[in-house]
């Protein structure tokens, strides 16, 4: 079979995990980047290798016919006016998460992609984490039974320095239980199975970022908060965020219980924020009631897979499961309705936390 070629629209920390992440699949390549950014876009080309073409608009890279799939790693407020632009080529397109930065942008999405043949897929790479797949597996499976909460702790470092700094506002990010918590919330759905009526929410920016200034403005995201959701199965999940916790020893640490057993999931930070450098194992632990027992196993990722990103192979695992799709047909295992109901309830949060009232979804 020839390659399949991937155009990437966004060739920043994101695009360029991409593009090292596509170079460890059989039978795909990347052929084309946009970037308005002349650095980001010249480092991502090469990457890619020296047949990758270059260009400043992704309506360019479009018209090239260089490209059988596409991958949009963009900053946050763009997804809308990009997608807009694409969807009418009816090619298989892996957005990034969110979806967009708004809740009428995302609609506006998923009525511009009805009826399209080609696939879009949200990237929502946290569900490929190991642990984390092998968590949800458990779940799914009963080992758990019932499940009647989800605990779900990250701590972590701060955002990172972004080209034109566009991850310190709001306005561009959607906030930071958008940006970085969509994930979390896709995650309750997916193990509840259930949709989301009512969000809590608590948080503020105390740490970082706060002697930083853009033109005169300083950054308004929230750097820590927790958040409960209740759902419509009467299960209840709970997200502790802090983005001033790069000392953690577990960025993420995922738990489910339910009337039978207890399911966690340990994932490590990125090897360049561990005390050594190192990459870490991962842990999966199952805890029944009967026996208090825990049930501990290793999860080991292969280094090849680590090394080309900072999600712990999730977004390899993710990329296998898009280019199957791609060959062999079928629909994204993160749709649109997906990516729009993980905004909603990030939208939801951050309105709780500045109003202090819960909200009704």
């Amino acid at each position: 079979m020839a390659d399949i070629r991937y155009g990437i629209i966004g060739s920043g920390m994101m695009g360029q995990e991409h593009i090292r992440t596509i170079g460890l699949l059989e039978g795909a390549q990347v052929t084309a980047v946009s970037d308005p950014d002349e650095g980001m876009r010249s480092s991502a080309a090469h990457m890619a290798g020296k047949d990758c073409a270059e260009f400043t608009d992704h309506a360019d890279l479009l018209r090239s016919g260089l490209c059988d799939a596409l991958v949009i790693a963009a900053p946050n407020h763009l997804h809308h006016r990009i997608l807009k632009d694409v969807l009418p080529a009816d090619l298989p397109i892996l957005v990034e998460k969110p979806l967009c930065t708004t809740l009428a942008d995302c609609e506006d999405i998923l009525e511009l992609a009805g009826g399209r043949t080609a696939q879009v897929w949200v990237a929502m790479e946290y569900r490929y984490i190991p642990p984390v797949a092998r968590l949800i597996e458990a779940v799914h499976a009963g080992e758990t039974g019932v499940p009647r909460m989800i605990s779900i702790r990250e701590h972590r470092f701060p955002f990172l320095k972004k080209v034109g700094d566009w991850n310190r506002f709001e306005a561009k990010t959607g906030g930071t239980l958008v940006e970085k918590c969509c994930h979390f919330f896709d995650l309750m759905r997916l193990i509840a199975k259930a949709e989301p009526v009512r969000v809590y929410a608590s948080g503020s920016g105390d740490v970082n970022f706060r002697d930083e200034e853009y033109d005169g403005v300083r950054p308004d995201i929230l750097d820590n908060a927790f958040v409960v959701v209740d759902f419509d199965n009467g299960l209840r999940a709970m997200l502790d965020l802090c983005m001033f916790a790069e000392g953690s020893n577990w960025q993420e640490a995922i738990a489910v219980t339910g009337d039978i057993a207890k399911a966690e999931a340990f994932v490590p930070g990125p090897s360049r924020f561990a005390p050594d450098g190192k990459e870490r194992h991962s842990e999966f632990v199952l805890s029944p009631r009967a026996t208090k027992r825990e049930q501990r196993e290793i999860v080991d990722v292969d280094a090849a897979i680590l090394a080309v990103g900072d999600h712990h192979g999730s977004t390899f695992f993710q990329h296998q499961k898009f280019l199957e799709m791609i060959r062999n047909g079928g629909m994204p295992e993160v749709s649109l309705e997906d990516g729009l109901k993980a905004v909603r309830i990030g939208l939801a949060a951050e309105k709780s936390a500045k109003t202090g009232t819960a909200i009704s979804l």
